[in-house]
């Protein structure tokens, strides 16, 4: 049986709301065999109100979530990642830290509902369906067979996931 505890880092370019969905999901529906990690090209310095009042009213620990620099994962005494996901198309095609371990990477684009416009009812509704997305696309991640998997198998897997809409 594999013990192994896969770390995963979601990027995006502000690090206040879907990367910080990501961490969040990830870290609840992992079971211990996947830890999340987030962080921005350009963090905002603070998490999105609306992401932090999603986040509490699901009941998710919110008590360590903060916008920062995927700076602090490339460094020598950052975890090790084992994949890397964008989740906004901006991060995608920016220039990534070269990240020790060569994770697997993919694209999972996700509209950024900080971004939404209209009622606060409107942009409350956009963050809640980025969190739907997020966990319906991390419970298809976790429920692969990583350890079965060849490398170009799996990358294909995660392309697939984040065609998912």
């Amino acid at each position: 049986m594999n013990t192994k505890t896969y770390n995963v880092l979601f990027l995006c370019t502000g690090n206040s709301a879907r990367s910080i969905i990501g961490e969040a999901v990830l870290n609840r529906i992992g079971n211990g065999r996947f830890k999340g990690f987030s962080a921005g090209s350009k963090p905002k310095g603070e998490v999105h109100p609306f992401t932090m009042e999603l986040l509490e009213n699901q009941n998710f620990d919110v008590s360590a979530f903060r916008s920062k620099s995927w700076d602090a994962f490339s460094g020598p005494d950052a975890p090790v990642m084992d994949f890397v996901f964008t989740v906004c198309d901006n991060a995608a095609n920016e220039v990534c830290p070269v990240w020790p371990g060569q994770p697997m990477s993919a694209h999972w684009g996700v509209p950024d509902p900080a971004a939404a416009e209209g009622s606060e009812i409107e942009q409350r509704l956009a963050f809640a369906d980025t969190l739907r997305m997020l966990e319906q696309r991390l419970s298809i991640f976790i429920s692969l067979p990583l350890s079965s998997l060849d490398r170009l198998s799996l990358q294909r897997e995660l392309d697939e996931i984040g065609q998912e809409k």
